[in-house]
């Protein structure tokens, strides 16, 4: 099969474009609903276990002790979509440009600027709302650790 028989749209810069920037959301999407379906300890559990890492830490720097080496993580899959859907939208932003330069039917361009904007906009504002209510979280926890241990260094 020659390159002449393929069709007219993939031979277009517009279409890759548009092609990296659906990808481009679809792996945001997906890195959004992916650790959701990985099993979880109850939220009450995980709370405490993020108190108590935080008293831990506190009466280690206290009594002046070293702080216990972190466990080592083997990183998943899905780890690694945290960097292919910014790549993916600026590569469909170049595409993009480059369909426009050559004159290509002005859809292609619009559609794969948007779709990699879209798409590197909604990352950046997800990982900043993750970021923000992880903070909310420990300032509450921080706030009521007496109340979760019952006393000692912390609470009354």
């Amino acid at each position: 099969m020659s390159a002449d028989a393929a069709p007219e749209f993939l031979r277009k810069w517009g279409f890759w474009g548009v092609a990296a920037g659906a990808a481009a959301l679809l792996t945001v999407f997906v890195q959004i609903g992916a650790p959701m379906m990985e099993p979880q300890p109850s939220v009450g559990t995980q709370i405490g276990e993020i108190a108590g890492d935080i008293r831990r830490a506190a009466w280690d720097r206290f009594l002046g002790r070293e702080p216990a080496a972190p466990e080592p993580v083997q990183p998943k899959l899905t780890d690694y979509l945290i960097y292919a859907a910014p790549v993916l939208g600026v590569l469909a932003i170049i595409l993009s440009l480059v369909s426009g330069l050559k004159g290509e039917n002005w859809r292609f361009p619009y559609y794969a600027a948007g779709l990699g904007g879209a798409a590197i906009l909604f990352h950046f504002f997800w990982w900043a709302l993750l970021m923000v209510l992880g903070v909310m979280l420990l300032i509450a926890i921080i706030e009521n650790i007496g109340d979760i241990f019952g006393g000692g260094m912390f609470g009354g």
